[in-house]
């Protein structure tokens, strides 16, 4: 069980650097992705695509018009951008390689639902989950 996506495991973080391409875009951090994924405004998409950090591409997506059925598909749509991140064989492998390890994104900033908070040891862990999963399906291909 790792407390943080970072170290070795830092590619599995949605802020790790990695281009890749998602609904016809190129995305520079799985982050940015999964923030252009919340709304159906193009100018939204593309302003959260040309972000400078997936810390500036996080922020945008909380001000953006959020899909109406977006509670319904964030977890589908998390998959969906890992699935394409993964698609790069390298990092596959990389996924593949972390075994039956737990995949914990443990967090300071109390994000209890992708992650765990490590103070509390409270959260879902939902991308800790979607990547055990995606492991799983990569290594029975």
């Amino acid at each position: 069980m790792y407390k943080y996506f970072s170290g070795d495991l830092e590619f599995l973080c949605n802020f790790y650097k990695h281009e890749f391409e998602f609904e016809g875009r190129i995305y520079p951090t799985s982050e940015h992705a999964f923030q252009a994924a919340k709304t159906n405004q193009e100018h939204e998409k593309d302003g959260i695509a040309g972000a400078f950090t997936p810390g500036l591409a996080k922020k945008l997506g909380r001000r953006v018009k959020l899909r109406e059925d977006w509670n319904e598909v964030k977890n589908d749509v998390m998959y969906q951008v890992l699935k394409a991140k993964f698609s790069d064989k390298r990092l596959r492998q990389k996924l593949i390689d972390t075994g039956d390890m737990e995949l914990i994104e443990g967090n300071t900033w109390g994000d209890c639902y992708w992650g765990v908070d490590i103070n509390s040891g409270i959260g879902e862990n939902h991308l800790g989950k979607i990547l055990m999963k995606l492991r799983e399906e990569m290594s029975n291909v």
